[in-house]
């Protein structure tokens, strides 16, 4: 870390990388990204552009007081390593990425009776080999989809495919699907077309390029300029997915879990007594106080055991007000009350995620349930340091410890399923409406009036009449109450209203 008020040009490298600049405190205020990381952070320290920028620009600048930076061999790797950082210390100045979206991987498993392609976003610890993550999504989709028609592999999503499922194949039918599931293509063939994806997964598209390129220029020769122009963007994408600028994708860089490895260095790091081979990790979140909501994710011998996962949504939460404290208390007093009445054992673990003020309140829960010698810690984002009840100083793990990758490990499940709860819940209040609450307005003919008319404030301009015109089975008194209760209802902006036309 360098001192920001004795910035020097000539120190960074002209390379590719990600910079951060913290505070006076040491907190991370922004991340970015650069193809050149000398031109991009010079640009921050020159008087000509604070005094030609917009305020949010002179604020983080004037906060600045320290900065680091780390080179990578692309800018896409950049990228990439920018969102992670984003995700994990949401700093004040960055808008975007902030969400816990993940750029895509892809999937293979060669232990189905037919392996394929697939994408997903997450790398889990289930035997399949993946490669990535891969920062442009839509040239990732669409050269997966290409590879998959391209060596015949199936697109179903069955793990046994059978005739019933060839019966129901569009892919099957128009020869883009070897068809596997009906022996129209022996065991050892469709290895061979597998072994041949996995040649182009590894880095070597080279020879398939020129394949497409010689299809591509008989095309043109026939003047057949549409599928030329089509085979053009085949072999775009594949250099832009596999091309010798991307050979750091070749394997997928997201931890993978390390199971029993993580569990026994973890009961040495911590000094625990009994080996934490159940961890309990929650998290909360909230939009501005509003939406709270918490997670509880259980690991058992370092791996998610997802059907012991538990989502709640917070009763006694000021809605409107956040308040870490008051959530953690809330829900950790719901389930290990819960826990001790039906008399179920305690994990060997809980982690919290945050500082010493979230495992405060989390211990005065475990002393009102009588739990003082339930084992638990906190993890905070900042520098992963760990905060244990009774120690003064914090604990700091190697960052590449196995203890410290399977804390990481269920803290970042913790946050990734909280996030995906609340997401839920605003999409569901989203899709709610004023038409809701009138009587005789059903789903069908709440679609039926947005469709029409667009809008919950265009639906508020017609009259009875001009409703019962436009909109068949809707009657003339269902109509003069709608028409009462929309001019009745509040308007304005700040309502949680549905007033967009549904997809």
């Amino acid at each position: 870390m360098f001192d920001a008020e004795h910035f020097r040009p000539s120190l960074i490298p002209a390379l590719p990388g990600v910079y951060l600049y913290r505070d006076r405190f040491g907190k991370i205020i922004y991340v970015g990204k650069a193809r050149n990381l000398r031109k991009r952070m010079s640009h921050y320290f020159q008087g000509s552009s604070q005094r030609l920028s917009d305020p949010k620009f002179r604020s983080l600048v004037n906060t600045i007081a320290h900065y680091e930076y780390q080179t990578v061999k692309t800018e896409d790797e950049a990228l990439i390593l920018e969102s992670k950082l984003i995700k994990d210390y949401m700093p004040q100045y960055n808008i975007l990425l902030r969400d816990d979206k993940r750029f895509q991987l892809i999937r293979m498993n060669l232990n189905d009776p037919f392996p394929t392609l697939s994408l997903c976003r997450f790398k889990r610890d289930d035997g399949a080999r993946y490669w990535g993550p891969f920062p442009h999504g839509m040239a990732l989709r669409e050269t997966v989809d290409f590879l998959r028609r391209h060596f015949r592999l199936k697109s179903c999503k069955a793990l046994h495919p059978d005739e019933d499922c060839y019966k129901h194949c569009m892919a099957a039918n128009v020869k883009d699907c070897s068809a596997p599931c009906v022996q129209k293509v022996s065991a050892e063939a469709y290895q061979k077309q597998v072994e041949e994806t996995l040649h182009i997964l590894s880095g070597s598209p080279q020879p398939l390029c020129e394949e497409l390129t010689g299809i591509m220029k008989k095309y043109a020769e026939k003047h057949q300029f549409e599928r030329a122009a089509r085979t053009r963007d085949i072999i775009e994408n594949l250099q832009v997915v596999f091309g010798h600028k991307n050979r750091s994708f070749k394997n997928a860089s997201a931890p993978a879990l390390i199971g029993d490895a993580g569990v026994e260095d973890l009961q040495k790091a911590l000094g625990l007594n009994v080996a934490p081979h159940c961890i309990e990790g929650f998290d909360n979140s909230h939009i501005a106080g509003h939406f709270p909501v918490s997670s509880m994710v259980c690991f058992i011998n370092g791996k998610p055991a997802r059907d012991r996962y538990r989502r709640f949504r917070l009763k006694d939460a000021i809605e409107g007000y956040p308040d870490d404290y008051a959530a953690m208390h809330e829900v950790l007093t719901r389930h290990y009350a819960r826990r001790i009445a039906e008399n179920k054992p305690m994990p060997d673990l809980i982690l919290i995620d945050g500082g010493k003020g979230q495992l405060h309140a989390a211990c005065d829960v475990l002393k009102n349930l009588g739990l003082e010698n339930q084992p638990i810690i906190s993890l905070a984002k900042r520098q992963e340091e760990i905060f244990i009840p009774g120690r003064e100083h914090s604990i700091l793990l190697d960052t590449h410890s196995p203890a410290l990758r399977l804390l990481q490990a269920v803290r970042d499940e913790s946050h990734r399923f909280v996030i995906t709860y609340n997401r839920t819940l605003r999409q569901q209040k989203i899709t709610e409406s004023i038409l809701d609450t009138i009587e005789g307005i059903g789903p069908t003919r709440k679609t039926q009036l947005l469709v029409t008319f667009g809008s919950i404030a265009n639906l508020r301009k017609a009259t009875p009449e001009e409703i019962v015109a436009r909109v068949p089975k809707i009657g003339l008194q269902l109509a003069e109450r709608l028409a009462e209760q929309l001019r009745k209802a509040p308007s304005g902006r700040g309502k949680i209203l549905n007033e967009v036309r549904p997809e």
